[in-house]
């Protein structure tokens, strides 16, 4: 009870009327003086002037002549109407708005009002039909009104003879409450995103503060009640209440107080093990009435994680009436790492037969067995009320759209018919272009040759523009097919990408015969012959940090630009260019893969890589993800650190693999005597220390122990940091950072690798490792 009385005390503090709509109609039905209600003031609609127009047609007003203790004043009048009545509000703002009817059947010596059966619509669209109700009831609407006045017009039906309303709301909504895209319809053959979600009308079913106490208008910035989730829970025994007296970490792109009041984020229901073993699984399940068995509803669902004491440790699943809504949710993703930060997530649902919604969550199996727990702080239901009728007026107009679509095709196969016959007739006539040449392209000066590809499919050439602009030219051989899904997919992937730290792509032919494909110019070459094999003076430490942290950066909007996101699949220093600037870019996406759905946390794919860099998991269960490329930009890292290969085969048995002989110096704290020997006492300890911390976490086992792209590059430019100003953050902001000193070491000479080779300086070819038959078993047909 204390914690609930601090909650409501911390509610009071934190109440903010940041948000004003600019449309604010509060209308007490029936009453010719005002009436304040939580501090907003509901004028009379009998009472002149009035903001609203009124056409009461056949009404009266009505008082309650013994009102119940402690009701309201705004029920202790109505408006009876005989026959359509009308408010009509004049809308400032287009845009998304609030529409509360507010209905108290008090008894009254002429009307029973509990009798009344009547309709309401608004804007002409139909709500309510034959509603009656005996008990107390507030039906609220979300709408979105684009016309400058919004009409609410209520008439008797089922043959009664009158109709009642006691109070009306009407006020603008923040824009983003309801948005168009984003909501994932579910259904038993997966999901699919939902548009146009404010174009629908929402009738809210249940409004529930899980986890906590009521929460009146009072409370919530947009004047909504919640309810407790306790009459809902389906084993209450399962569920175990988590609450926190700290304000919630609200982060931009997240939640806001608008979504859902600060009491919602700040209490939550979580697993009860407090009577089960470790290992026990189970989930949390609440069961909603929604009425009606053949409507759609939006399920809101909202999520703080004030239970976990780190990022990253919660991860659980979520059930919406049985279908699996969210695999592995872990909120330390979605909410920019930053622990009990609101965010909430929305889904369409079909109600099924039995009228009842169910929502669960349990835990996932990435989490670790003494850290499985599920959460939820909170649940919207609404009902999309025009979403049925939608779809018969949609089918009424299909006839039409049908007999129209006929007419349009049969015009349209005849132009292409006459289209294709004068083609031919004008191809006859023109001579054929020569084979080197493509119709539309301009042609190319090819100054010089890069070396060539280490795969085989494709060479590179340094080309020139007539406006001198220097590109880089990869040719496929030609008549090959080698290389073809290769050569598809990187169209594919760099036509809807353009990052700064991402090779952009200029052009592509796939004519004649040729696969050609045009990429901007990086003069400087691949990272690897920057670091070993060449003749190149060696890069300073600032240099390398500064190319790792781009390519962290290119890898993370990989990683997360799109909705899917991209897994690049074969990360390596050779697919690292960089430009006259040593500005660092991610390239090669010709093994890339479009990462998993919302409701799969990995792709199942054939494995395909590059020796030395392969996510070990990946190659054990062929199931990709994109911590696949956070294992591979560790290798990475350790070529930037030791400049020497991911995998030698001439070396001792022991160093033949960088990343497994790395991270034996790494855990004996002892990496300073591989270092590469130009980097020798021009390296801060403290930096080398998050450095090497930062690469074996990268190079973890498992894919769930290992940070994403984001984590990365926030501990890279950190290493940045302490190498240039030597300070470090604050304790909160990096717990691993220990404040001694690591003590200097001398470099281990590094052995001669055989397989080192020179090759020009500006060349982009690879010049990878020459595998051995030791490698033998892993080469595949399929393997690049």
């Amino acid at each position: 009870m204390l914690h609930f009385l601090s909650l409501t005390l911390l509610s009071l503090l934190h109440f903010s009327s940041s948000f004003t709509p600019l449309d604010n109609f509060l209308i007490n039905c029936g009453s010719s003086s005002n009436s304040t209600v939580d501090n907003r003031v509901f004028v009379g609609d009998s009472s002149k002037p009035i903001s609203v127009s009124v056409s009461a047609g056949k009404s009266i007003s009505l008082t309650d002549s013994n009102p119940s203790p402690g009701s309201s004043n705004l029920y202790h009048t109505a408006r009876v109407f005989t026959g359509a009545s009308r408010y009509e509000f004049r809308i400032q703002q287009a845009g998304t708005h609030f529409v509360r009817f507010h209905f108290w059947p008090f008894n009254s010596r002429n009307h029973r009002l509990k009798s009344a059966k009547f309709g309401v619509s608004l804007n002409g669209y139909p709500i309510l039909r034959n509603f009656t109700t005996k008990n107390a009831v507030i039906k609220e609407y979300i709408l979105r009104v684009d016309d400058k006045k919004l009409e609410v017009l209520l008439s008797p039906e089922g043959g009664s003879v009158f109709g009642f309303v006691n109070a009306i709301e009407v006020f603008s909504a923040p824009g983003d409450l309801i948005p168009d895209y984003g909501p994932r319809l579910l259904s038993p053959s997966g999901s699919e995103e939902f548009y146009n979600l404010s174009s629908k009308i929402l009738e809210t079913v249940h409004r529930i503060n899980v986890g906590g106490s009521i929460l009146t208008p009072f409370n919530d910035t947009l004047w909504r009640t919640w309810i407790n989730d306790e009459d809902f829970l389906v084993l209450k025994s399962a569920a175990k209440p988590a609450l926190t007296t700290h304000t919630p970490n609200y982060q931009e792109g997240g939640a806001t107080q608008e979504i859902a009041p600060d009491n919602v984020y700040m209490t939550a229901q979580q697993m009860n093990r407090d009577n089960v073993t470790s290992d026990s699984r189970f989930n949390i399940s609440w069961k909603f009435e929604v009425g009606s068995h053949s409507a759609r509803h939006l399920v809101r669902l909202h999520f703080c994680d004030i239970v976990s004491k780190s990022l990253n440790l919660l991860y659980f699943n979520v059930y919406i009436n049985g279908l699996l809504a969210v695999r592995d949710l872990d909120l330390s993703v979605l909410t920019f790492h930053e622990l009990a930060s609101p965010y909430y997530m929305d889904f369409v649902v079909d109600s099924d037969n039995s009228g009842v919604t169910r929502i669960s969550v349990g835990p996932s199996d990435l989490s670790p067995v003494s850290a499985r727990n599920a959460i939820l702080n909170g649940v919207e239901i609404m009902k999309l009320v025009n979403f049925v009728a939608q779809q018969s007026e949609d089918k009424k107009k299909n006839i039409w759209v049908l007999v129209g679509s006929i007419v349009v095709g049969f015009v349209v196969v005849c132009l292409i018919v006459l289209a294709v016959l004068v083609a031919l007739k004008c191809k006859k006539k023109k001579p054929k272009p020569r084979p080197a040449e493509s119709v539309g392209w301009t042609p190319l000066r090819v100054a010089s040759s890069y070396s060539r590809m280490s795969e085989g499919t494709a060479n590179p050439y340094l080309g020139v523009l007539r406006d001198n602009t220097r590109i880089a030219v990869k040719r496929g051989v030609p008549g090959s097919r080698q290389g073809l899904p290769e050569f598809q997919t990187e169209i594919t992937v760099l036509s809807k990408i353009r990052h700064r730290h991402l090779v952009s792509l200029v052009g592509y032919c796939e004519e004649q015969s040729e696969m050609i494909l045009v990429y901007e110019y990086m003069d400087k070459g691949p990272l690897k012959t920057h670091l070993y094999g060449s003749e190149l003076p060696p890069l300073t430490w600032k240099q390398r940090l500064d190319i790792c942290i781009g390519a962290a950066r290119g890898l993370h909007y990989l990683h997360t630009g799109s909705a899917q996101g991209i897994i690049h699949r074969d990360i390596k220093s050779t697919n690292i260019l960089l430009d006259e600037n040593y500005v660092a870019k991610v390239a090669d996406f010709g093994l890339s893969k479009s990462g998993p759905c919302l409701n799969e946390t990995h792709v199942s794919t054939g494995v395909k890589g590059s020796f030395g860099y392969l996510d070990p998991e990946y190659f054990r269960r062929q199931q990709l993800t994109d911590k696949s490329d956070v294992y591979s930009f560790g290798v990475v890292l350790l070529e930037v650190l030791c400049a020497r290969p991911a995998v030698d085969p001439l070396l001792a048995r022991e160093q033949v693999n960088l990343a497994e002989w790395a991270m034996q110096w790494q855990q004996k704290g002892l990496l300073a005597k591989i270092i590469d020997p130009h980097l020798v006492g021009k390296i801060k300890p403290s930096s080398l220390k998050k450095f090497g911390e930062t690469a074996e976490k990268c190079l973890a086992e498992y894919g769930v122990d290992r940070p994403t792209m984001g984590d990365v590059l926030w501990n890279l430019e950190y290493v940045l940091q302490l190498q240039e100003t030597g300070t470090r953050r604050e304790s909160h902001e990096d717990s691993d950072i220990n404040t001694s000193e690591l003590p200097s070491h001398s470099a281990v000479p590094l052995p001669h690798s055989s397989n080192i080779r020179t090759e020009r300086s500006h060349g982009y070819a690879s010049g990878d490792i020459s595998t051995t038959q030791v490698f033998s078993q892993l080469m595949t047909n399929e393997g690049r």
